[in-house]
């Protein structure tokens, strides 16, 4: 393959998963930490400019830097994460669900993404 070809590819891949995170912020059901650290494998392999942009965000930029230098998480922001997350999927499963399998699955998916939030190492916020 061309280098340009899959630059380009890198580069189209990096941005869907940029908009798959950012969406992922609204909604519970898409994780937002993968696709974004996705997003940055794409970026630092094919734009160095794409990729200083999204770890210098002021949105989501610290939050991702912090992420893959494994400093951890304020335990205010933990916590709310984990009640943001219970608060929308019960909605989703009270109002939005009537299939069984599918109230399982979103569960499940709650489940995970609350083990996965309690094992990030607490950080105080003066760290940030």
């Amino acid at each position: 393959m061309r280098t340009t070809t899959k630059r380009r590819l890198l580069i189209g891949a990096g941005t869907l998963s940029t908009a798959l995170g950012i969406i992922g912020i609204f909604v519970p059901i898409l994780p937002t930490t993968p696709f974004l650290l996705l997003a940055a494998a794409c970026y630092m392999r094919s734009s160095e400019r794409f990729y200083q942009w999204l770890i210098s965000n002021r949105i989501f930029g610290a939050y991702l830097r912090n992420y893959i230098e494994g400093r951890g998480m304020p335990t205010r922001i933990k916590i709310l994460t984990i009640l943001l997350l219970w608060l929308t999927i019960g909605l989703s499963i009270t109002f939005g669900v009537q299939n069984i399998v599918v109230r399982i699955v979103l569960i499940c998916i709650a489940v995970g993404v609350t083990a996965h939030i309690s094992l990030i190492k607490k950080r105080k916020v003066e760290d940030i």
